[in-house]
């Protein structure tokens, strides 16, 4: 794999909604690559000089709405530093609610869904998403775990679709990309999501064991996928 060049930016902001949903393979592909890494946890550290001033921003997953604004008034500074972001056109990964949140900057709605999306499944790419660094999961199924979904945002190109939602993956140029379901995900620390999210997996009447032997079948090849995903789209970044 090859390293950046000593001159190239490599300053990572991640935002990090949830202890355990953190950047999974992808912090390993960071790091082997020379990248520095900030770790930030919304609501509680202060996310604008670090959103301002990052090379790259990775956004990630959490189980609130982004239109959950009066519950949780972070979001609003969270938004703000964002939009501000990919107003000035900066490198921004989303990841989950991460994506939720760059379709809300950009100006889309967020809504709830109409079902639950737990599980592993492929994604259907568009023939731009053929053409992008998603490419690299055309055969790999991705972790989903989501209710809300996001109306296409304006200017932007959707990539990937599912079987329940249409809007799974999409960019803005070549520096925005927001993707639904999780790529970053380690399926060997998948006992760590099944318990911290054990009350909406009840919820949604999904079978735990099953869960857990899936992500051990099929997990596994995510991270050589993943990994080329994320480092091909690291390379067709403008500076």
């Amino acid at each position: 794999m090859a390293m950046v060049n000593p001159m190239t930016p490599r300053r990572v902001a991640v935002i990090r909604h949830m202890a355990f949903e953190d950047t999974g393979i992808f912090g390993e592909v960071l790091t082997q690559r020379g990248w520095t890494v900030s770790t930030l946890d919304a609501g509680i550290d202060d996310l604008a000089d670090s959103m301002r001033e990052a090379d790259l921003a990775v956004i990630l997953g959490g189980p609130i709405g982004v239109y959950e604004t009066e519950r949780y008034p972070f979001l609003k500074e969270e938004l703000l530093a964002l939009k501000n972001r990919l107003v000035a056109g900066c490198p921004t990964l989303g990841i989950c609610l991460g994506a939720q949140l760059i379709a809300s900057a950009l100006g889309a709605r967020v809504y709830p869904g109409g079902k639950k999306e737990i599980g592993w499944s492929g994604i259907r790419l568009t023939d731009a998403g053929a053409r992008s660094s998603v490419a690299a999961l055309a055969s790999q199924p991705v972790l989903h775990w989501h209710g809300d979904t996001f109306d296409l945002p304006q200017g932007a190109q959707l990539l990937a679709s599912s079987k329940i939602y249409e809007n799974q993956a999409f960019s803005l140029g070549s520096n925005v990309l927001a993707l639904q379901f999780h790529a970053e995900a380690d399926s060997r620390r998948i006992e760590q999501w099944l318990i911290g999210h054990t009350c909406e997996l009840s919820a949604a009447g999904i079978d735990i064991p099953a869960l857990r032997a899936q992500s051990q079948e099929v997990g596994s090849g995510l991270r050589a996928a993943g990994t080329r995903m994320l480092a091909d789209w690291l390379e067709q970044l403008s500076w």
